[in-house]
C-alpha cells in the first residue's frame, strides 16, 4: 500500500510517513471576524478536526490571523492553521509578514498565483516567505481553476500525439502536471521537499480517483485528498465516501477533507463526523465507540429502537471528550442496538455491550449482553437510562484508566 515516505510537520500535527491520516476542515466565516473565526476552529477541532484552513483573502483578514491564534490560545488550544491564499498571498504575507508567522502552513493554488511572467515571480515570493518563516505548503490545484498557461501548452503536445488524449485524459494529465511542476519549481527555490504537501482537487468521483492514483506512482510527497464542491447533505457524503474509499484503501492519501456544503444554518462540523466515520468504519483509525443498528422492518413496527439508537449515539459522543482523557482505547468500543429477534441477540453479543429490544409480537423485555454473554434483561420505560447508566460501567470496567 502506497504511503508517501516523506513527512511533514504542520505545527504539531505529522502528515505522511507513517503517521496517521489526518482530517482537516475549513471555517466558512469572515477571518477579519476574530472571535466568529476563533470560535468555528475552536468547534471543528473539538469535533476532531486535527487541522483547520482559514480564508486569507483581504489584508483585514491576515491581519486577524495572530489575533485569531491569540484567541485559540487563551482557549487552550494549540490548532495547525492553514492559511488558505489565492490572487493576491503574496502581497498579504509581505505587507503582514506577521500573519506568515503565525500560520502553520499555507495553500498554494498554482493556477491563482499569476499569469503570464508575473505567474513566476509571485510564485517565487510565496516560497521565499514560506522558507523564511519555515512554514510547509500545501500546493492545491484544482479544476475549477487551472494554470491557463501550462493548459495550453500541454494541449499543444496532445496535438502532435499520434493518439491524442480526450478532453477527460487531458484535464487529468494537466492537474498532475500542474502540482508536480509547481512542486519542483518550489523545491528549486529551497523549499526543503520534506515541507511540501499535493492535492488535485476535481468533483467527478472517477477523475479523483484517476488522477490520484496517477499522482501517487509520479511522487512521494504526502497527499491531501478531498472532492471539491462535493454538495450537501447525502450526495456530497457519499460521493466523497466513494472517491476516498477507493484511495484509501489503495494506501493512497495521507490527509482528507470532506467539503459539505451546509444546510443553511446547518452545523459546519458534520464533515469532520463524516471524515472520521470514514476512517473508522475503514479500520483505519478510530475517533468515538461505534454504534451498530438495524434499519429496521415490518417486525420493528415500534420506533422506540431507533429512538434509543439515536440516544445513544448522541450519548457516546458527547461522553468521548472525557472518555478519552481517562481510558485508553475506549474509542474501539462497538455498541449494538437491534429491533428484533431475528438479528439482535446475535448482533448483541459481537458487539462489546448490545441490547436486543422486542419486535413487533415478542415478549417486551430486551437483553444486554457484554463480550458474548448475556448479563441482563431489561424492561419498562427506563431503558435507555439503564443502558445508558450499563455503558458508563461497562467503560469503567474494561478499558484501562490513564495515570
Amino acid at each position: 500500500m502506497r504511503r508517501a515516505t516523506r513527512r511533514v510537520m504542520v505545527g504539531n500535527v505529522g502528515v505522511g510517513g507513517t503517521a496517521p491520516v489526518v482530517i482537516q476542515s475549513m471555517t466558512n466565516t469572515d477571518t477579519a471576524d476574530v472571535f466568529g473565526t476563533a470560535q468555528q476552529v475552536a468547534e471543528l477541532y473539538r469535533a476532531g478536526s486535527e487541522i483547520v484552513r482559514i480564508t486569507v483573502n483581504t489584508r483585514e483578514a491576515a491581519a486577524a490571523v495572530p489575533k485569531i491564534k491569540e484567541r485559540l490560545a487563551q482557549l487552550n488550544l494549540d490548532v495547525p492553521l492553514v492559511g488558505d491564499f489565492h490572487f493576491n498571498g503574496h502581497k498579504l504575507l509581505t505587507e503582514v509578514p506577521e500573519c506568515a508567522a503565525a500560520l502553520d502552513k499555507l495553500r498554494i493554488n498554482p493556477g491563482n498565483v499569476g499569469k503570464g511572467a508575473r505567474r513566476d515571480e509571485q510564485f517565487a515570493s510565496l516560497i521565499e516567505i514560506a522558507c523564511k518563516y519555515q512554514k510547509p505548503v500545501r500546493i492545491g490545484v484544482n479544476w475549477g481553476s487551472l494554470d491557463q498557461s501550462l493548459l495550453a501548452r500541454l494541449m499543444d503536445e496532445n496535438a502532435k500525439r499520434a493518439e491524442p488524449k480526450d478532453a477527460t485524459g487531458l484535464m487529468r494529465e494537466a492537474m498532475v502536471t500542474s502540482a508536480l511542476e509547481s512542486a519542483a519549481q518550489a523545491e528549486s527555490l529551497g523549499l526543503p521537499g520534506d515541507a511540501i504537501i499535493l492535492s488535485c482537487k476535481v468533483s467527478g468521483v472517477q477523475d479523483l480517483i484517476a488522477i490520484y492514483r496517477d499522482l501517487s506512482v509520479r511522487s512521494d510527497y504526502p497527499l491531501h485528498l478531498g472532492l471539491t464542491e462535493a454538495g450537501m447533505g447525502s450526495k456530497g457524503i457519499v460521493a466523497s465516501t466513494a472517491a476516498l474509499a477507493v484511495l484509501l484503501q489503495e494506501g493512497i492519501g495521507d490527509t482528507i477533507r470532506i467539503s459539505l456544503t451546509p444546510e443553511p444554518g446547518g452545523d459546519r462540523t458534520r464533515e469532520v463526523v463524516v471524515a472520521q466515520e470514514i476512517l473508522q468504519t475503514m479500520g483505519l483509525r478510530a475517533f468515538v465507540p461505534m454504534v451498530v443498528a438495524c434499519p429496521g422492518c415490518g417486525r420493528t413496527t415500534s420506533t422506540v429502537f431507533q429512538e434509543l439508537a439515536q440516544d445513544i449515539q448522541t450519548y457516546v459522543r458527547a461522553r468521548m471528550p472525557e472518555w478519552q482523557l481517562r481510558h485508553q482505547g475506549v474509542e474501539n468500543m462497538t455498541l449494538a442496538v437491534m429491533g428484533c429477534v431475528v438479528n439482535g441477540p446475535g448482533e448483541s453479543k459481537h458487539a462489546n455491550l448490545g441490547i436486543s429490544l422486542p419486535g413487533t409480537g415478542e415478549e417486551p423485555v430486551a437483553p444486554v449482553y457484554a463480550d458474548g454473554e448475556r448479563i441482563t434483561t431489561l424492561r419498562g420505560e427506563n431503558i435507555a437510562a439503564e443502558f445508558r447508566n450499563m455503558i458508563d460501567a461497562y467503560v469503567e470496567k474494561t478499558y484501562a484508566k490513564y495515570s
